[in-house]
Protein backbone atom coordinates (compact mmCIF):
# COMPACT_ATOMS: atom_id res chain seq x y z
CA UNK A 1 0.00 0.00 0.00
CA UNK A 2 0.99 3.61 -0.53
CA UNK A 3 1.69 5.84 2.46
CA UNK A 4 -1.75 7.44 2.23
CA UNK A 5 -3.40 4.03 1.94
CA UNK A 6 -1.54 2.92 5.08
CA UNK A 7 -2.92 5.95 6.91
CA UNK A 8 -6.43 5.15 5.71
CA UNK A 9 -6.18 1.51 6.76
CA UNK A 10 -4.88 2.46 10.20
CA UNK A 11 -7.63 5.06 10.63
CA UNK A 12 -10.31 2.48 9.83
CA UNK A 13 -8.86 -0.01 12.33
CA UNK A 14 -8.56 2.58 15.09
CA UNK A 15 -12.17 3.66 14.52
CA UNK A 16 -13.38 0.17 15.46
CA UNK A 17 -11.92 0.54 18.96
CA UNK A 18 -13.43 3.40 21.00
CA UNK A 19 -10.70 3.25 23.62
CA UNK A 20 -7.91 3.78 21.07
CA UNK A 21 -8.59 7.49 20.73
CA UNK A 22 -5.02 8.32 21.72
CA UNK A 23 -3.59 6.39 18.76
CA UNK A 24 -2.78 8.50 15.70
CA UNK A 25 -3.36 6.82 12.33
CA UNK A 26 -0.47 8.57 10.58
CA UNK A 27 1.95 7.58 13.35
CA UNK A 28 0.87 3.95 12.90
CA UNK A 29 1.37 4.26 9.14
CA UNK A 30 4.86 5.68 9.64
CA UNK A 31 5.88 2.81 11.88
CA UNK A 32 4.48 0.29 9.40
CA UNK A 33 6.31 1.87 6.47
CA UNK A 34 9.51 1.88 8.52
CA UNK A 35 9.11 -1.83 9.26
CA UNK A 36 8.39 -3.30 5.84
CA UNK A 37 9.74 -6.76 6.66
CA UNK A 38 8.09 -8.51 9.60
CA UNK A 39 10.23 -11.70 9.64
CA UNK A 40 13.46 -13.10 8.30
CA UNK A 41 11.46 -15.34 5.97
CA UNK A 42 9.85 -12.25 4.43
CA UNK A 43 13.37 -11.00 3.74
CA UNK A 44 14.54 -14.35 2.34
CA UNK A 45 11.61 -14.54 -0.11
CA UNK A 46 12.02 -10.91 -1.18
CA UNK A 47 15.78 -11.13 -1.74
CA UNK A 48 15.62 -14.55 -3.43
CA UNK A 49 13.35 -13.02 -6.05
CA UNK A 50 15.90 -10.22 -6.54
CA UNK A 51 18.70 -12.71 -7.12
CA UNK A 52 16.61 -14.73 -9.58
CA UNK A 53 15.84 -11.59 -11.59
CA UNK A 54 19.51 -10.60 -11.53
CA UNK A 55 20.58 -14.07 -12.69
CA UNK A 56 18.16 -13.86 -15.63
CA UNK A 57 19.43 -10.38 -16.47
CA UNK A 58 23.02 -11.65 -16.46
CA UNK A 59 22.10 -14.53 -18.77
CA UNK A 60 20.76 -11.95 -21.22
CA UNK A 61 23.71 -9.58 -20.82
CA UNK A 62 26.96 -10.47 -18.96
CA UNK A 63 27.56 -6.77 -18.34
CA UNK A 64 24.79 -7.03 -15.72
CA UNK A 65 26.98 -8.83 -13.19
CA UNK A 66 26.50 -8.32 -9.45
CA UNK A 67 28.87 -7.44 -6.59
CA UNK A 68 29.17 -7.65 -2.83
CA UNK A 69 31.52 -6.94 0.05
CA UNK A 70 32.01 -9.22 3.03
CA UNK A 71 30.77 -7.75 6.34
CA UNK A 72 31.48 -8.98 9.86
CA UNK A 73 29.08 -6.70 11.76
CA UNK A 74 25.62 -5.30 11.17
CA UNK A 75 26.93 -1.73 11.34
CA UNK A 76 29.49 -2.44 8.61
CA UNK A 77 26.81 -3.92 6.36
CA UNK A 78 24.52 -0.99 7.06
CA UNK A 79 27.16 1.61 6.26
CA UNK A 80 28.05 -0.26 3.07
CA UNK A 81 24.49 -0.01 1.77
CA UNK A 82 24.05 3.59 2.94
CA UNK A 83 27.22 4.52 1.05
CA UNK A 84 26.07 2.68 -2.08
CA UNK A 85 22.73 4.52 -2.06
CA UNK A 86 24.50 7.84 -1.47
CA UNK A 87 27.00 7.44 -4.31
CA UNK A 88 24.96 5.51 -6.88
CA UNK A 89 21.35 6.26 -6.00
CA UNK A 90 20.33 2.59 -5.96
CA UNK A 91 21.27 -0.72 -4.42
CA UNK A 92 20.48 -2.64 -7.62
CA UNK A 93 22.85 -5.59 -8.23
CA UNK A 94 24.69 -4.92 -4.94
CA UNK A 95 24.57 -7.59 -2.22
CA UNK A 96 26.32 -8.41 1.03
CA UNK A 97 28.49 -11.43 1.69
CA UNK A 98 28.72 -13.20 5.03
CA UNK A 99 32.16 -14.75 5.34
CA UNK A 100 32.76 -17.76 7.56
CA UNK A 101 36.39 -16.62 7.76
CA UNK A 102 35.36 -13.35 9.38
CA UNK A 103 32.85 -15.03 11.68
CA UNK A 104 35.66 -17.29 12.91
CA UNK A 105 38.18 -14.48 13.23
CA UNK A 106 35.92 -11.82 14.74
CA UNK A 107 32.65 -13.22 16.09
CA UNK A 108 33.51 -16.40 17.96
CA UNK A 109 33.26 -16.61 21.74
CA UNK A 110 36.52 -18.54 21.66
CA UNK A 111 38.28 -15.46 20.35
CA UNK A 112 40.05 -15.17 17.00
CA UNK A 113 40.09 -18.53 15.21
CA UNK A 114 41.38 -19.77 11.86
CA UNK A 115 38.86 -20.55 9.13
CA UNK A 116 38.44 -24.21 10.07
CA UNK A 117 34.77 -24.42 11.18
CA UNK A 118 35.71 -24.30 14.85
CA UNK A 119 33.48 -21.32 15.67
CA UNK A 120 29.97 -21.72 17.05
CA UNK A 121 27.70 -22.44 14.12
CA UNK A 122 24.90 -20.47 15.78
CA UNK A 123 27.03 -17.35 15.29
CA UNK A 124 26.35 -17.54 11.54
CA UNK A 125 22.54 -17.14 11.63
CA UNK A 126 23.01 -14.64 14.47
CA UNK A 127 25.14 -12.46 12.18
CA UNK A 128 22.57 -12.73 9.36
CA UNK A 129 19.87 -11.53 11.75
CA UNK A 130 22.15 -8.75 12.98
CA UNK A 131 22.91 -7.57 9.45
CA UNK A 132 19.25 -7.36 8.56
CA UNK A 133 18.44 -5.60 11.85
CA UNK A 134 20.90 -2.87 10.92
CA UNK A 135 19.69 -2.68 7.30
CA UNK A 136 16.09 -2.33 8.45
CA UNK A 137 17.18 0.39 10.89
CA UNK A 138 18.79 2.20 7.95
CA UNK A 139 15.38 2.14 6.24
CA UNK A 140 13.68 3.47 9.37
CA UNK A 141 16.24 6.26 9.72
CA UNK A 142 16.01 7.36 6.07
CA UNK A 143 12.22 7.28 6.09
CA UNK A 144 12.18 9.10 9.43
CA UNK A 145 14.12 11.95 7.84
CA UNK A 146 11.56 12.04 5.02
CA UNK A 147 8.72 12.19 7.54
CA UNK A 148 10.37 15.17 9.24
CA UNK A 149 10.75 16.89 5.88
CA UNK A 150 7.08 16.17 5.16
CA UNK A 151 6.03 17.73 8.46
CA UNK A 152 8.17 20.80 7.72
CA UNK A 153 6.65 21.19 4.24
CA UNK A 154 3.14 20.95 5.66
CA UNK A 155 3.94 23.47 8.40
CA UNK A 156 5.25 25.86 5.75
CA UNK A 157 2.10 25.38 3.67
CA UNK A 158 4.12 24.05 0.74
CA UNK A 159 1.72 21.54 -0.80
CA UNK A 160 3.91 20.88 -3.84
CA UNK A 161 6.91 19.95 -1.69
CA UNK A 162 4.72 17.82 0.54
CA UNK A 163 3.46 15.95 -2.52
CA UNK A 164 7.05 15.40 -3.74
CA UNK A 165 8.10 14.01 -0.38
CA UNK A 166 5.04 11.76 -0.28
CA UNK A 167 6.10 10.30 -3.63
CA UNK A 168 9.63 9.81 -2.30
CA UNK A 169 8.21 7.86 0.64
CA UNK A 170 6.19 5.62 -1.67
CA UNK A 171 9.19 5.08 -3.96
CA UNK A 172 11.71 4.50 -1.16
CA UNK A 173 14.19 1.73 -2.00
CA UNK A 174 15.02 -0.47 0.93
CA UNK A 175 18.57 -1.07 2.15
CA UNK A 176 17.62 -4.76 2.51
CA UNK A 177 19.55 -6.66 -0.17
CA UNK A 178 20.45 -10.32 -0.72
CA UNK A 179 23.06 -11.87 1.56
CA UNK A 180 25.11 -14.76 0.25
CA UNK A 181 25.85 -16.63 3.47
CA UNK A 182 28.73 -19.03 4.05
CA UNK A 183 27.62 -22.31 5.64
CA UNK A 184 31.18 -23.70 5.33
CA UNK A 185 31.06 -27.47 4.80
CA UNK A 186 27.79 -27.77 6.72
CA UNK A 187 29.25 -28.11 10.24
CA UNK A 188 28.65 -31.87 10.32
CA UNK A 189 26.60 -34.43 8.45
CA UNK A 190 23.63 -33.72 6.17
CA UNK A 191 21.22 -33.45 9.12
CA UNK A 192 23.47 -30.89 10.81
CA UNK A 193 23.63 -29.00 7.51
CA UNK A 194 19.84 -28.98 7.26
CA UNK A 195 19.40 -27.71 10.83
CA UNK A 196 21.87 -24.87 10.32
CA UNK A 197 20.44 -24.03 6.88
CA UNK A 198 17.00 -23.65 8.45
CA UNK A 199 18.30 -21.21 11.04
CA UNK A 200 20.14 -19.20 8.39
CA UNK A 201 17.07 -19.00 6.15
CA UNK A 202 14.81 -18.07 9.07
CA UNK A 203 17.25 -15.25 9.82
CA UNK A 204 16.84 -13.96 6.24
CA UNK A 205 19.44 -15.70 4.07
CA UNK A 206 18.24 -16.30 0.51
CA UNK A 207 21.53 -17.77 -0.72
CA UNK A 208 23.63 -20.43 0.99
CA UNK A 209 27.18 -21.16 -0.09
CA UNK A 210 28.44 -24.65 0.77
CA UNK A 211 31.80 -26.24 -0.02
CA UNK A 212 32.90 -29.80 -0.78
CA UNK A 213 35.47 -30.14 1.99
CA UNK A 214 35.29 -32.55 4.91
CA UNK A 215 33.55 -30.78 7.80
CA UNK A 216 36.00 -31.83 10.50
CA UNK A 217 39.04 -31.17 8.28
CA UNK A 218 37.80 -27.91 6.76
CA UNK A 219 40.45 -25.37 5.82
CA UNK A 220 40.36 -21.83 4.45
CA UNK A 221 40.16 -22.04 0.67
CA UNK A 222 43.54 -20.33 0.37
CA UNK A 223 45.41 -22.52 2.81
CA UNK A 224 47.05 -25.88 2.32
CA UNK A 225 45.79 -29.24 3.59
CA UNK A 226 42.29 -29.16 2.08
CA UNK A 227 40.40 -32.48 1.98
CA UNK A 228 37.38 -33.06 -0.25
CA UNK A 229 34.51 -35.54 0.05
CA UNK A 230 32.97 -37.84 -2.59
CA UNK A 231 30.16 -36.32 -4.61
CA UNK A 232 27.36 -38.34 -3.02
CA UNK A 233 28.32 -37.03 0.43
CA UNK A 234 28.35 -33.45 -0.80
CA UNK A 235 25.12 -33.75 -2.77
CA UNK A 236 23.31 -35.00 0.32
CA UNK A 237 24.17 -31.67 1.96
CA UNK A 238 23.08 -29.74 -1.13
CA UNK A 239 19.73 -31.51 -0.96
CA UNK A 240 19.52 -30.76 2.77
CA UNK A 241 19.79 -27.05 1.96
CA UNK A 242 17.11 -27.34 -0.72
CA UNK A 243 14.78 -29.18 1.65
CA UNK A 244 15.25 -26.39 4.19
CA UNK A 245 14.35 -23.73 1.61
CA UNK A 246 11.27 -25.64 0.46
CA UNK A 247 10.10 -26.46 3.98
CA UNK A 248 10.19 -22.78 4.90
CA UNK A 249 8.44 -21.66 1.73
CA UNK A 250 11.41 -19.92 0.15
CA UNK A 251 10.77 -21.50 -3.24
CA UNK A 252 13.43 -19.45 -5.05
CA UNK A 253 16.23 -20.01 -2.53
CA UNK A 254 19.72 -20.01 -4.05
CA UNK A 255 22.37 -22.68 -3.45
CA UNK A 256 25.98 -21.84 -4.31
CA UNK A 257 28.18 -24.92 -4.45
CA UNK A 258 31.86 -24.30 -3.96
CA UNK A 259 34.56 -26.67 -5.12
CA UNK A 260 37.98 -26.56 -3.48
CA UNK A 261 39.29 -29.34 -5.69
CA UNK A 262 41.76 -27.13 -7.55
CA UNK A 263 43.86 -26.79 -4.42
CA UNK A 264 42.78 -29.93 -2.57
CA UNK A 265 45.01 -32.94 -3.16
CA UNK A 266 43.47 -35.21 -0.54
CA UNK A 267 40.28 -37.11 0.19
CA UNK A 268 39.24 -38.72 3.43
CA UNK A 269 37.47 -41.65 1.89
CA UNK A 270 37.16 -43.67 -1.27
CA UNK A 271 33.81 -43.13 -2.95
CA UNK A 272 31.24 -45.90 -3.09
CA UNK A 273 30.91 -47.24 -6.63
CA UNK A 274 28.18 -49.62 -7.80
CA UNK A 275 29.16 -49.79 -11.48
CA UNK A 276 32.06 -48.77 -13.71
CA UNK A 277 31.75 -45.16 -14.82
CA UNK A 278 29.32 -44.06 -12.11
CA UNK A 279 29.98 -40.96 -10.06
CA UNK A 280 31.88 -42.81 -7.36
CA UNK A 281 34.05 -44.51 -9.93
CA UNK A 282 34.80 -41.17 -11.61
CA UNK A 283 35.86 -39.70 -8.26
CA UNK A 284 38.08 -42.69 -7.50
CA UNK A 285 39.66 -42.51 -10.95
CA UNK A 286 41.55 -39.40 -9.84
CA UNK A 287 43.24 -41.21 -6.94
CA UNK A 288 46.98 -41.70 -7.03
CA UNK A 289 47.23 -45.50 -7.27
CA UNK A 290 49.79 -48.19 -7.94
CA UNK A 291 49.01 -51.50 -9.55
CA UNK A 292 49.75 -54.48 -7.32
CA UNK A 293 49.69 -58.25 -7.51
CA UNK A 294 46.83 -59.82 -5.52
CA UNK A 295 49.40 -61.81 -3.60
CA UNK A 296 51.05 -58.57 -2.49
CA UNK A 297 48.02 -57.17 -0.68
CA UNK A 298 49.11 -56.45 2.86
CA UNK A 299 47.32 -56.21 6.17
CA UNK A 300 45.08 -53.15 6.26
CA UNK A 301 45.57 -52.36 2.58
CA UNK A 302 42.73 -50.72 0.71
CA UNK A 303 42.51 -51.79 -2.91
CA UNK A 304 40.35 -50.93 -5.93
CA UNK A 305 39.55 -53.19 -8.86
CA UNK A 306 39.48 -51.39 -12.20
CA UNK A 307 39.63 -52.77 -15.75
CA UNK A 308 40.82 -56.15 -14.55
CA UNK A 309 43.62 -54.64 -12.50
CA UNK A 310 44.08 -54.36 -8.75
CA UNK A 311 45.06 -50.85 -7.63
CA UNK A 312 46.24 -49.65 -4.26
CA UNK A 313 45.47 -45.94 -3.60
CA UNK A 314 48.31 -44.01 -2.05
CA UNK A 315 47.42 -43.57 1.62
CA UNK A 316 49.22 -41.12 3.89
CA UNK A 317 50.06 -41.63 7.58
CA UNK A 318 47.08 -39.34 8.31
CA UNK A 319 44.88 -42.08 6.78
CA UNK A 320 43.98 -39.69 3.96
CA UNK A 321 44.14 -40.70 0.31
CA UNK A 322 46.02 -38.68 -2.27
CA UNK A 323 44.86 -37.55 -5.71
CA UNK A 324 47.15 -37.56 -8.71
CA UNK A 325 48.94 -34.29 -9.31
CA UNK A 326 47.55 -32.18 -12.10
CA UNK A 327 43.96 -33.42 -11.76
CA UNK A 328 42.60 -30.40 -9.90
CA UNK A 329 41.00 -28.66 -12.88
CA UNK A 330 39.39 -31.89 -14.12
CA UNK A 331 37.98 -32.54 -10.66
CA UNK A 332 36.63 -28.96 -10.47
CA UNK A 333 34.82 -29.39 -13.77
CA UNK A 334 33.27 -32.69 -12.66
CA UNK A 335 32.30 -31.16 -9.30
CA UNK A 336 30.60 -28.21 -10.98
CA UNK A 337 28.68 -30.19 -13.59
CA UNK A 338 27.56 -32.68 -10.97
CA UNK A 339 26.40 -29.93 -8.60
CA UNK A 340 24.37 -28.16 -11.29
CA UNK A 341 22.78 -31.44 -12.30
CA UNK A 342 21.74 -32.10 -8.71
CA UNK A 343 20.18 -28.86 -7.53
CA UNK A 344 22.84 -26.14 -7.35
CA UNK A 345 22.04 -22.72 -8.82
CA UNK A 346 25.46 -21.08 -8.85
CA UNK A 347 29.05 -22.31 -8.75
CA UNK A 348 32.12 -21.15 -6.85
CA UNK A 349 35.55 -22.32 -7.97
CA UNK A 350 38.21 -21.43 -5.44
CA UNK A 351 41.43 -20.57 -7.28
CA UNK A 352 44.94 -19.74 -6.16
CA UNK A 353 45.20 -16.58 -8.28
CA UNK A 354 42.88 -14.15 -10.11
CA UNK A 355 43.51 -15.27 -13.71
CA UNK A 356 40.61 -14.90 -16.13
CA UNK A 357 41.76 -17.48 -18.66
CA UNK A 358 42.37 -20.08 -15.95
CA UNK A 359 38.79 -19.66 -14.74
CA UNK A 360 37.38 -19.45 -18.27
CA UNK A 361 39.10 -22.68 -19.33
CA UNK A 362 37.12 -24.57 -16.69
CA UNK A 363 33.88 -22.64 -17.29
CA UNK A 364 34.02 -23.38 -21.03
CA UNK A 365 34.09 -27.10 -20.26
CA UNK A 366 31.25 -26.78 -17.75
CA UNK A 367 29.11 -24.77 -20.16
CA UNK A 368 29.58 -27.40 -22.84
CA UNK A 369 27.34 -29.55 -20.62
CA UNK A 370 25.31 -26.89 -18.75
CA UNK A 371 25.13 -23.83 -21.03
CA UNK A 372 23.84 -21.31 -18.48
CA UNK A 373 26.36 -22.19 -15.76
CA UNK A 374 27.28 -19.12 -13.71
CA UNK A 375 29.90 -18.45 -11.07
CA UNK A 376 30.25 -16.60 -7.82
CA UNK A 377 33.92 -15.63 -7.64
CA UNK A 378 36.02 -14.69 -4.65
CA UNK A 379 38.09 -11.59 -5.44
CA UNK A 380 40.11 -12.57 -2.43
CA UNK A 381 42.39 -10.39 -0.29
CA UNK A 382 44.46 -13.59 0.00
CA UNK A 383 45.70 -12.83 -3.53
CA UNK A 384 48.49 -10.31 -3.98
CA UNK A 385 46.62 -8.53 -6.74
CA UNK A 386 49.42 -6.11 -7.57
CA UNK A 387 52.08 -8.79 -7.94
CA UNK A 388 49.80 -11.24 -9.76
CA UNK A 389 48.72 -8.78 -12.41
CA UNK A 390 52.15 -7.27 -12.91
CA UNK A 391 53.48 -10.77 -13.48
CA UNK A 392 50.62 -11.52 -15.90
CA UNK A 393 51.50 -8.39 -17.89
CA UNK A 394 55.20 -9.26 -17.75
CA UNK A 395 54.49 -12.74 -19.11
CA UNK A 396 52.21 -11.38 -21.84
CA UNK A 397 54.82 -8.86 -22.90
CA UNK A 398 57.58 -11.48 -22.93
CA UNK A 399 55.43 -13.83 -25.01
CA UNK A 400 54.69 -11.01 -27.46
CA UNK A 401 58.41 -10.25 -27.81
CA UNK A 402 58.30 -6.91 -26.00
CA UNK A 403 61.33 -5.73 -24.07
CA UNK A 404 61.08 -6.67 -20.38
CA UNK A 405 64.77 -6.26 -19.59
CA UNK A 406 64.02 -3.35 -17.26
CA UNK A 407 61.85 -5.49 -14.98
CA UNK A 408 62.67 -8.15 -12.41
CA UNK A 409 59.68 -10.51 -12.42
CA UNK A 410 60.31 -11.69 -8.87
CA UNK A 411 60.23 -8.18 -7.37
CA UNK A 412 57.52 -6.50 -9.41
CA UNK A 413 55.70 -5.60 -6.18
CA UNK A 414 58.44 -3.03 -5.44
CA UNK A 415 57.24 0.58 -5.23
CA UNK A 416 59.82 1.77 -7.75
CA UNK A 417 57.79 0.03 -10.46
CA UNK A 418 54.57 1.88 -9.54
CA UNK A 419 54.77 4.49 -12.33
CA UNK A 420 56.08 2.21 -15.05
CA UNK A 421 54.14 1.31 -18.18
CA UNK A 422 53.90 -2.28 -16.97
CA UNK A 423 52.35 -1.24 -13.66
CA UNK A 424 49.89 1.08 -15.39
CA UNK A 425 48.71 -1.74 -17.66
CA UNK A 426 48.46 -4.12 -14.71
CA UNK A 427 46.32 -1.64 -12.76
CA UNK A 428 44.02 -1.24 -15.75
CA UNK A 429 43.59 -5.02 -15.88
CA UNK A 430 42.74 -5.00 -12.17
CA UNK A 431 40.24 -2.18 -12.70
CA UNK A 432 38.42 -4.07 -15.48
CA UNK A 433 38.87 -7.55 -13.99
CA UNK A 434 35.27 -7.95 -12.85
CA UNK A 435 33.77 -6.69 -16.10
CA UNK A 436 36.16 -8.79 -18.19
CA UNK A 437 35.70 -11.92 -16.09
CA UNK A 438 31.92 -11.53 -16.19
CA UNK A 439 32.05 -11.45 -19.98
CA UNK A 440 34.67 -14.14 -20.56
CA UNK A 441 34.51 -16.51 -17.59
CA UNK A 442 30.81 -16.67 -16.69
CA UNK A 443 31.14 -14.83 -13.39
CA UNK A 444 27.70 -13.57 -12.36
CA UNK A 445 28.70 -12.38 -8.91
CA UNK A 446 31.96 -10.83 -7.76
CA UNK A 447 32.62 -10.58 -4.05
CA UNK A 448 35.49 -9.67 -1.78
CA UNK A 449 35.38 -11.98 1.21
CA UNK A 450 37.26 -10.00 3.86
CA UNK A 451 37.52 -6.35 2.76
CA UNK A 452 36.08 -4.74 5.89
CA UNK A 453 38.44 -6.76 8.09
CA UNK A 454 41.30 -5.03 6.28
CA UNK A 455 39.70 -1.58 6.10
CA UNK A 456 39.03 -1.63 9.84
CA UNK A 457 42.68 -2.48 10.51
CA UNK A 458 43.98 0.13 8.07
CA UNK A 459 41.78 3.01 9.26
CA UNK A 460 42.52 2.20 12.91
CA UNK A 461 46.26 2.20 12.20
CA UNK A 462 45.98 5.56 10.45
CA UNK A 463 44.09 7.12 13.38
CA UNK A 464 46.32 5.59 16.06
CA UNK A 465 49.49 6.85 14.36
CA UNK A 466 48.16 10.39 14.16
CA UNK A 467 46.26 10.67 17.47
CA UNK A 468 48.93 9.16 19.68
CA UNK A 469 51.63 11.08 17.82
CA UNK A 470 52.36 14.78 17.41
CA UNK A 471 49.00 15.53 15.73
CA UNK A 472 47.05 14.71 18.89
CA UNK A 473 43.38 15.65 18.61
CA UNK A 474 44.01 17.10 15.15
CA UNK A 475 44.73 13.54 14.06
CA UNK A 476 41.07 12.70 14.69
CA UNK A 477 39.57 16.00 13.54
CA UNK A 478 41.53 16.25 10.30
CA UNK A 479 41.63 12.55 9.49
CA UNK A 480 38.09 11.60 10.50
CA UNK A 481 35.55 14.24 11.51
CA UNK A 482 36.40 16.93 8.97
CA UNK A 483 36.34 14.34 6.21
CA UNK A 484 32.98 13.02 7.44
CA UNK A 485 31.51 16.52 7.25
CA UNK A 486 32.99 17.37 3.86
CA UNK A 487 32.19 13.99 2.28
CA UNK A 488 28.68 13.78 3.67
CA UNK A 489 29.18 10.69 5.81
CA UNK A 490 25.93 10.12 7.68
CA UNK A 491 27.72 8.81 10.75
CA UNK A 492 29.08 12.25 11.60
CA UNK A 493 25.66 12.62 13.27
CA UNK A 494 26.22 9.47 15.26
CA UNK A 495 23.26 10.06 17.60
CA UNK A 496 20.94 10.12 14.60
CA UNK A 497 22.57 7.04 13.13
CA UNK A 498 22.14 5.10 16.34
CA UNK A 499 18.41 5.80 16.38
CA UNK A 500 18.03 8.83 18.65
CA UNK A 501 15.62 10.63 16.30
CA UNK A 502 13.59 7.47 15.74
CA UNK A 503 13.27 7.16 19.51
CA UNK A 504 12.17 10.78 19.78
CA UNK A 505 9.47 10.17 17.17
CA UNK A 506 8.20 7.18 19.13
CA UNK A 507 8.19 9.14 22.38
CA UNK A 508 6.00 11.76 20.73
CA UNK A 509 3.67 9.08 19.32
CA UNK A 510 3.35 7.44 22.73
CA UNK A 511 3.35 10.40 25.13
CA UNK A 512 2.41 13.42 23.00
CA UNK A 513 3.43 16.79 24.44
CA UNK A 514 4.68 15.08 27.61
CA UNK A 515 7.47 13.36 25.70
CA UNK A 516 10.99 14.11 26.90
CA UNK A 517 12.93 14.20 23.65
CA UNK A 518 16.68 14.22 23.12
CA UNK A 519 16.79 16.18 19.86
CA UNK A 520 16.15 19.67 21.21
CA UNK A 521 18.24 22.82 20.95
CA UNK A 522 20.73 21.53 23.52
CA UNK A 523 21.71 18.53 21.41
CA UNK A 524 25.28 19.06 20.19
CA UNK A 525 24.43 17.12 17.03
CA UNK A 526 22.90 20.40 15.82
CA UNK A 527 26.46 21.66 15.32
CA UNK A 528 26.62 19.50 12.22
CA UNK A 529 23.51 20.96 10.61
CA UNK A 530 25.55 23.39 8.51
Amino acid sequence: MSYQQQIGAARQRIATQPHWSGIDAESVARMRVQNRFRTGLDIARYTAAIMRRDMAAYDANPAAYTQSLGCWHGFIGQQTMISIKKHFGTTDRRYLYLSGWMVAALRSQFGPLPDQSMHEKTSVPALIEELYTFLRQADARELGLLFRDLDAARAAGNAIEAQRIGQAIDQHQTHVVPIIADIDAGFGNAEATYLLARKMIEAGACALQIENQVSDEKQCGHQDGKVTVPHDDFLAKVRACRYAFLELGVEDGIIVTRTDSLGAGLTKQIAYSAAPGDLGDQYNAFLDCEEIDPAAVGSGDVVIARDGRLLRPRRLPSNLFQFREGTGADRCVLDCITSLQHGADLLWIETEKPHIEQIAAMVDRIRAVVPNAKLVYNNSPSFNWTLNFRQQVYDAWAEAGRDVAGYDRARLMAADYDRTALAVEADERIRTFQKDAAARAGIFHHLITLPTYHTAALSTDTLARAYFGEAGMLGYVEGVQRREIREGIACVKHQNMSGSDIGDDHKEYFAGEAALKAGGAGNTMNQFAA
